[in-house]
């Protein structure tokens, strides 16, 4: 799907009518995207396009707050004084904050559906340890299976911390190893056997199931939420 610039706003003509057709025509590739059950990268895109108008629209408030005022009335009732600007917002500013107050409600709108999606793939997928958990839980296995298929695709994941001045967080990356297929014998366990055998610098490694019930797309739906459901599940000490 084409993507929406992420100054759309600001490039191009400052025309209501056609930055709504910018809109529009992108926010109709991600309905196309959600129908077909693929979150990302539309969803994530989605967040960041609506924080940039936020943003965007509390600062042209404050730059229009900045603005020289004088005095046009005073409300005795309210003991209020009311100003006016001496500089009214020119053309741009008006065309811009059209655009804004129409496109913040379309994209959260989008955003909204999007969540309810993933909500509903979250609350239907399944994720357990494999054996004995393991001690050291930063590196492991994560073995993933997707609706009535029998394949069970094994993933390595390797958690990093970051911090910046406020807070500290955790970010996750998969790599894909191998597929094994299901099978009476052919089990979770048996592959992480298996792993062990093949892999040794990590002898007893945290390993994870996660299975999804329905089929849904691996890259755009599976593996974004399965980083996510390892993140709240791992325990890093």
């Amino acid at each position: 799907m084409k993507n929406l610039s992420e100054n759309w706003i600001s490039e191009g003509w400052a025309d209501f009518e056609y930055k709504k057709y910018l809109l529009l025509a992108y926010l109709k590739e991600v309905e196309a995207e959600f129908k077909s059950v693929k979150l990302y990268p539309p969803l994530a895109e989605l967040i960041i396009h609506h924080q940039k108008l936020e943003n965007l629209n509390k600062n042209r408030h404050r730059l229009k707050d900045a603005f020289p005022r004088e005095i046009q009335s005073v409300n005795f009732k309210k003991t209020a004084i009311i100003y006016k600007n001496k500089t009214e917002e020119d053309e741009v500013m008006k065309h811009l904050g059209e655009i804004i107050t129409y496109a913040l409600p379309q994209i959260k709108k989008q955003i909204e559906e999007g969540k309810s999606i993933y909500d509903f793939i979250e609350n239907q997928m399944e994720i357990e340890p494999v054996g004995l958990s393991a001690i050291y839980q930063k590196e492991g296995y994560a073995l993933v299976s997707n609706g009535c298929s029998k394949d069970i695709l094994v993933y390595r994941y390797k958690i990093d911390l970051f911090q910046n001045s406020l807070d500290k967080y955790r970010g996750i990356a998969l790599k894909f190893i191998a597929a094994f297929k299901r099978s009476l014998t052919n089990t979770c366990h048996r592959i992480k056997l298996d792993l062990i055998k093949n892999f040794t610098d990590l002898p007893n490694p945290s390993t994870w199931r996660i299975y999804s019930k329905h089929d849904v797309p691996l890259q755009e739906s599976l593996l974004p939420i399965s980083k996510r459901l390892l993140l709240r599940n791992i325990v890093i000490k």
